[in-house]
């Protein structure tokens, strides 16, 4: 049903009326900070471990738990997703009543899966990070850190559902401003309990949790108290089926895919695992310092889905087209500048979290082996996140998954254990990029959704 309130029809939508390269920065740009922000919760964890508990400590706070958690919580954040595309689509066709059902059941979508994701992840991370080869030095740190990180797993799902409903309606800017608070929150708990109370990696633990139910908290009041039309009211927090199955149709495609993710990525660190606790180190390490490209990256796919879908329910294909080209451009003009300044400066970076020569070591050959490739994967991200936004979802997960994850899973397998080397198991990964990135390529251009819909258009005049 659409909205009958003529103001609100009238309403001007910057997302579909305003010059694109302009307002996909001001989306952007938010979202990037909100990212930079949410990635220093663990990086701040780990440089605050790394310096003044021991590497043990920085491995277990990062690499193996790092993966586990992305397994779990990436894949009710890929569910989520199918929730801000159908707002994002909703709000862009003034479809109202649709509009506020889905964003009484997203959230409480969020609190049941909160308290699944919490009580699975309690009782399976002993078994899991066994499975893992998890050095032995390491795992009573990861079993401590990651059995704290999902008691507080209700309000980091609610916080990530709270924030893609605003991003969902063009609001990028209070989600920063939520996680600038307890990004800083968590920096100081981090000092205190690590420091102070002389609590190791339950300190820091502690520290995200706490930050993150601010957070929370903080962005159900946005929802609670703003007067537009997405305003969320508690007594009617409910799962209504038939809008939870379209979430689901939707979003579990990226779900999959984020599992799929997962998985592969547990495999690859069951192969760095085997290198010993150095190179774990060195590994952790690098995986921070890449967080930085994949949040500025992981920014500008978020713009894609919603602009594509606002403007996707508002019908406008022309522009969705060249939205996706000009986001496409933004991210190599981006993607180029950062890799010459990781590449040049990286070793400073590693500094921050450790002086250990070894681990120094194999970092920066990690470093200088993966950067240049970064580039290949701008088609994956920015293409996978323009589809979500129309809700062509499945054939974009299975070029994925075969892509990226199945490879990269053969090549872990069949390929790495010749070369007991960080620099060959990490080869999978621009392999994948490569591979999947042409894939998507000819998928978005001859036979994707967005290729129909021009079609038709075009057809119709």
């Amino acid at each position: 049903m659409k909205n009958s309130d003529p103001a609100a029809s009238a309403a001007s939508n910057p997302i579909t009326e305003g010059v694109i390269w302009k307002q996909l920065l001001l989306f952007f740009f938010p979202i990037l900070l909100g990212t930079f922000f949410q990635q220093l919760y663990n990086t701040a964890d780990a440089m605050i471990v790394g310096q003044y508990v021991g590497k043990e400590a920085l491995s277990a706070v990062g690499g193996t738990t790092g993966t586990l958690i992305n397994l779990l919580v990436g894949f009710f954040v890929g569910l989520s997703s199918g929730a801000t595309v159908i707002i994002s689509q909703f709000y862009g066709g003034k479809h109202l009543d649709r509009l506020h059902t889905a964003v009484h059941t997203a959230i409480a979508f969020a609190i049941a899966g909160g308290a699944i994701l919490m009580v699975t992840g309690i009782l399976l991370s002993p078994w899991a990070l066994r499975a893992m080869d998890t050095p032995e030095d390491i795992i009573d740190y990861a079993l401590i850190y990651i059995r704290v990180y999902f008691i507080g797993m209700i309000p980091n799902l609610l916080y990530n559902m709270g924030a893609g409903i605003l991003r969902a309606v063009g609001d990028s800017k209070r989600p920063l401003y939520y996680l600038i608070v307890s990004c800083l929150t968590n920096i100081v708990l981090d000092f205190v309990f690590v420091l102070g109370f002389q609590l190791g990696v339950l300190g820091v633990g502690l520290g995200t949790i706490l930050s993150q139910l601010i957070s929370s908290i903080l962005v159900l009041l946005a929802l609670i108290r703003t007067k537009d039309v997405y305003r969320l009211e508690p007594k009617k927090i409910w799962i209504v089926p038939r809008m939870l199955g379209r979430i689901v149709k939707i979003g579990f495609p990226a779900g999959l895919q984020s599992v799929m993710y997962s998985v592969s990525n547990i495999i690859v660190q069951v192969g760095v695992n085997r290198l010993g606790t150095d190179v774990v180190a060195a590994w952790t390490t690098y995986g921070k310092i890449d967080g930085l490209f994949w949040m500025m990256l992981g920014a500008m796919g978020i713009a894609a889905t919603t602009f594509v879908g606002q403007n996707f329910g508002a019908g406008k294909i022309d522009r969705v087209h060249k939205g996706i080209s000009t986001c496409m451009m933004q991210a190599a003009v981006m993607t180029i500048l950062m890799s010459v300044i990781l590449y040049f400066s990286g070793i400073y970076i590693f500094r921050l979290f450790t002086s250990d020569a070894a681990v120094l070591e194999n970092g920066m050959k990690l470093l200088h082996f993966m950067v240049p490739a970064f580039i290949l994967y701008i088609p994956i991200e920015i293409l996978s996140g323009s589809l979500r936004g129309a809700g062509d979802c499945w054939v974009p997960m299975i070029i994925t998954c075969v892509g990226v994850c199945v490879l990269r899973i053969i090549w872990i397998i069949f390929f790495a254990p010749f070369h007991a080397e960080i620099r060959w198991i990490a080869f999978c990964y621009p392999l994948t990029w490569l591979v999947t990135s042409l894939a998507f390529l000819i998928y978005y251009y001859r036979f994707s959704i967005l290729k129909k819909q021009t079609f038709l258009k075009r057809k119709k005049h």
